[in-house]
């Protein structure tokens, strides 16, 4: 038998089909790093739009987790989404490097009494070191970047800036000091933000407690009495005992119906909805005497129950009857209604009692209690109020309640001197810092929606913002304050200016080390310097000032100081989409960001937590050294983010499945242009066989609809349709169709060249569809490609060569797609015949489709070739009215099949069954076709 292998134009190419990722993966990003692929992005971009991706700085301690590789893929996605859709889109990394966790850690390691300066010192070089370990990881995964030269909060420059940026706030007059109950962690030390409280349930003992009136003669006229004739305690239920003895006042709704009930030795003044459960609670027997509405109660005097002061009544609505008494104990050192009913009463900072310490402790002068921590002190509070009769009941209660986000352990709110910037404090001109935040929120755009209701949500009933705390590792606010009067130098904004640009030179340090004669001369004697530092949420919520116009200020956008985009994790609403919308608004009178995308976090795929005591722990560094960074970027962009994030070992083993089927399709795309060069073997369009154009007006579409997709950020409908597009309008139609064509005709006939032109064209495209997503292997296939190109697929842009099948086509989309349902059918029944060993293969088949009259004309259109569609030996086209009675139905409407085995020879060069295969005497063993083939001009092809 003769070989004929040598006269076929069989698939070639170097392209691995196995993809090697953790080996390859490793030598791409020397690639990139060698030819300086970043660098060249940025000079390339000059003069194109722009487009800035903020990065939101993730906290510079701890190794990256899985979260952190989806929020950073997810940017990586859109920064080269963008640039090749023809933007300049520069992304600088950055890092937040101030705050707590890294001042713990150096406590943790080296002991607590170190001195400030030290403790500065360590913290910096800890945070140094983190971010060198995160970076290695971040670059892994392939996030192209400015590595070189990211922002870290802690640079001299950027300390400085933030420090000019708090200068902008207090020259708009929205910063202001204040004594008011914050956020406070005894394990900190210091007051901490909204977003750095969480809440976890806890036992806390509950107590109902009786305050003897002092004002019976005014008590008994509120209801209507002549006079008391027994002893009166009004009754409040607490679940923090600890706060008795900073009571100062109670409170009752105006509106609420409270009674007198004697309950033999006194009577207990109760709200009337809950005096029965009260009563129950007391174990007592008790009859109503006398009724009044809470507003007849007001400024009434009862008697603290164990230190000789008075406990006025003081109206307020936020008294509900969900549980308790009716009456709230009014501590206002510890609750942010209690104070603010305080003061509305005219109580004066210099009246609140605040005997609780920063460490939880209460002052030593506190009678009975002084010297013991809080927790501890309840149990000897609750004995103390059962000494002096004033305990009518004492219970335990499991309840939600605030807890440290890093500690873990219970918080309290605690009245400190304080900085604040006001939500609704009118500033030197313009509207509130919520109104302004509250207009901005309209402005911008949201992915998905809902995160806009959620952030409004929060700035509408958000307290003012304490900005101020009590560390040493955190940028300083650099004020004076008067020691008499403790208000703030009047060159305020000047001196801070003066403090900027000291830190610009040698950092925060700068403050802590300065003496206060070098800026105020002769006046410092009459200057307290303040030693608070600023929350750390401000200073990643200022990075739009000290990164965007300070640092980095190429980053700043030609409209103005706002990015187009900040992406992060959904807690960011509470935290740096919160912050840096205040800042900006304070600032500039509007966000900092002209849309807003948000992704979920990261569970397993049952949907529970990520958890190391779960043992469901997704670890990045693990994925990429296995399967590779590209399995993982694959997996992100192939979920829908909105939500949560489902991942796991079996997830991700579907991931490589896809980009198996990716790669491999890629790959057969690559074998097929061997020996096809663009420059001399191109063909124009007008010379294309009608499926090839077809394919590439296919192609044409999909880049249309990937373009909307990347423009949209729906990353999981770009994987979806490539995917798609490879399986089943190349892989299951396109590709399969053109192996007889691409191996049997002569290697430079129009009916090779023009499929090859097709594949050159697709191929030239799918590289650029998935190179955002298939970063490292889109740069691989790049180098695979035949013809003349530049040194990387990103420094290109989509894919313009790809041309629409005009709008009189004699073979159009609608027609296509018939074809494609017809092949579905026939596919579908050749397989059974299969199964059923009636055939072999396909080649093996002869087919005859019965079909409707306008079916069949449309099949027929395609003559001969047809069968090339269908990858029979024959197909025969016929009235539906002949089908016998053995034919069978199809899923398509108006056809019928019928298949029967060949009695033909087969070819043995292209495998087709025919009849005239013996009949060439030079070749007994090859069919007329590839006789042509070989020694002729080639078979003539017109559609397929």
């Amino acid at each position: 038998m003769t070989d004929y292998k040598a006269t076929l134009n069989l698939p070639e190419t170097d392209f691995p089909m196995k993809a090697g990722l953790p080996q390859r993966e490793p030598e791409t990003l020397k690639f990139w790093n060698d030819i300086g692929l970043y660098q060249k992005l940025r000079k390339i971009g000059e003069g194109r739009p722009t487009f800035i991706l903020h990065d939101g700085p993730p906290y510079a301690n701890g190794s990256i987790h899985i979260g952190h590789a989806v929020n950073k893929i997810l940017k990586d996605i859109i920064v080269r989404s963008k640039t090749l859709a023809g933007y300049d889109a520069p992304y600088v990394p950055g890092w937040d490097c101030h705050g707590l966790p890294i001042e713990h850690k150096v406590e943790t390691t080296y002991g607590k009494n170190l001195p400030a300066d030290k403790t500065r010192e360590l913290c910096r070089a800890y945070a140094s070191e983190q971010i060198e370990g995160q970076k290695a990881d971040f670059i892994r995964l392939g996030v192209l970047g400015d590595w070189d030269n990211p922002y870290k909060t802690m640079n001299f420059s950027n300390e400085a800036g933030e420090i000019r940026a708090l200068a902008e706030m207090v020259k708009q007059g929205f910063v202001f000091k204040g004594l008011k109950p914050v956020n406070w962690c005894f394990d900190c030390g210091s007051a901490l933000a909204e977003a750095e409280v969480e809440y976890a349930d806890k036992k806390s003992p509950t107590i109902d407690v009786g305050f003897l009136v002092e004002d019976a003669d005014k008590l008994a006229a509120a209801f209507g009495l002549a006079k008391l004739e027994k002893p009166v305690q009004i009754v409040i239920w607490t679940t923090t005992p600890w706060t008795i003895p900073a009571n100062q006042a109670l409170n009752v709704h105006p509106e609420i119906d409270y009674v007198l009930v004697d309950v033999g030795d006194k009577l207990l003044l109760l709200a009337e909805a809950l005096a029965e459960s009260c009563l129950a609670r007391y174990k007592l027997q008790g009859q109503v005497i006398a009724t009044a509405k809470g507003e007849a109660l007001e400024l009434i005097r009862f008697r603290h129950p164990f230190y000789e002061r008075f406990s006025p009544v003081y109206l307020a609505d936020y008294v509900a009857l969900d549980a308790g008494t009716g009456i709230v104990h009014s501590a206002p050192a510890y609750g942010e209604d209690d104070f603010y009913s305080c003061k509305r009463y005219g109580m004066s900072n210099d009246d609140i009692l605040n005997p609780v310490q920063s460490n939880g402790v209460y002052v030593e002068s506190l009678p009975y209690f002084g010297g013991q921590f809080i927790w501890k002190a309840n149990p000897n509070i609750v004995a103390k109020l059962e000494e002096v009769g004033s305990l009518l009941a004492h219970e335990s209660v499991n309840h939600s309640y605030m807890h440290c986000w890093r500690h873990k352990t219970p918080l309290i709110y605690r009245a400190t001197a304080q900085w604040f910037v006001g939500m609704d404090k009118q500033p030197a001109s313009g509207a509130t810092l919520r109104e302004r935040a509250l207009s901005a929120i309209e402005e911008t755009e949201f992915v998905p929606a809902w995160g806009q209701a959620r952030l409004h949500n929060m700035i509408a009933g958000r307290p003012d913002w304490c900005i101020s705390r009590q560390r040493n590792w955190g940028v300083p606010i650099p004020f004076f304050l008067n020691k008499e009067s403790g208000e703030l130098h009047p060159r305020t904004v000047e001196l801070m200016e003066a403090v900027a640009q000291r830190v610009e030179k040698e950092g925060i340090e700068a403050w802590f080390k300065l003496n206060a004669a070098e800026l105020l001369g002769d006046e410092a004697a009459q200057y307290d310097k303040i030693s608070d530092t600023l929350d750390v949420w401000f200073d990643s919520g200022t990075t739009h000032w000290h990164v965007l116009r300070g640092s980095h200020s190429e980053l700043g956008h030609a409209s103005g100081p706002a990015a187009d985009l900040y992406l992060e994790g959904s807690d960011q609403h509470r935290g740096w989409f919160h912050s840096s919308l205040l800042t900006g608004c304070a600032i500039d009178n509007h966000a900092p960001y002209r849309q807003l995308l948000t992704h979920g976090f990261t569970v397993d795929e049952s949907g529970r937590k990520m958890s190391k005591s779960l043992g469901n722990t997704v670890v990045p560094q693990t994925v990429i050294d296995t399967l590779g960074a590209d399995i993982l970027r694959l997996w992100v962009a192939s979920t829908d983010y909105s939500g949560e994030i489902a991942v796991s070992q079996t997830i991700l083993q579907r991931s490589a499945d896809a980009y198996r089927r990716i790669r491999n399709t890629t790959r057969f795309l690559l074998s097929n242009l061997s020996g096809f060069d663009p420059a001399t073997d191109l063909l124009p369009n007008d010379q294309l066989l009608a499926l090839d154009r077809w394919a590439i007006d296919r192609a044409l579409q999909l880049q249309r609809e990937l373009e909307e997709a990347y423009r949209e950020y729906r990353f999981w409908n770009v994987y979806s349709k490539v995917h798609n597009f490879c399986v089943q309008e190349l892989g299951g139609f396109y590709l399969d169709i053109i192996k007889d064509r691409q191996y049997t005709t002569p290697a430079d006939s129009v009916a090779r060249r023009s499929c090859q032109t097709a594949l050159f064209h697709i191929a030239e495209a799918l590289v650029r569809w998935v190179a955002p997503i298939m970063a490292f292997t889109a740069e691989e296939v790049w180098k695979f490609l035949p013809g003349e190109r530049a040194e990387s697929v990103m420094l290109t842009t989509w894919y313009d060569g790809l041309s629409e099948l005009p709008a009189d086509a004699e073979l159009d989309r609608a027609y296509w797609d018939k074809v494609m349902a017809a092949k579905a059918a026939v596919n579908k029944e050749l397989e059974n015949q299969r199964a059923a060993k009636a055939i072999g293969g396909n080649l093996q088949a002869e087919v005859t489709l019965y079909a409707e009259d306008a079916l069949a004309a449309d099949l027929n259109r395609l003559g001969n070739e047809l069968r090339f569609v269908l990858i029979t030996s024959t197909a025969t086209v016929a009235p539906l009215a002949d089908a016998p009675a053995d034919a069978v139905d199809s899923e398509l409407p108006g056809l019928k099949l019928k298949v029967v085995k060949s009695a033909e020879a087969k070819c043995g060069r292209c495998w087709h069954y025919r009849a005239d295969v013996g009949s060439h005497a030079a070749h007994p063993e090859l069919c007329g076709r590839c006789v042509e083939n070989i020694e002729g001009a080639g078979e003539v092809r017109h559609y397929a």
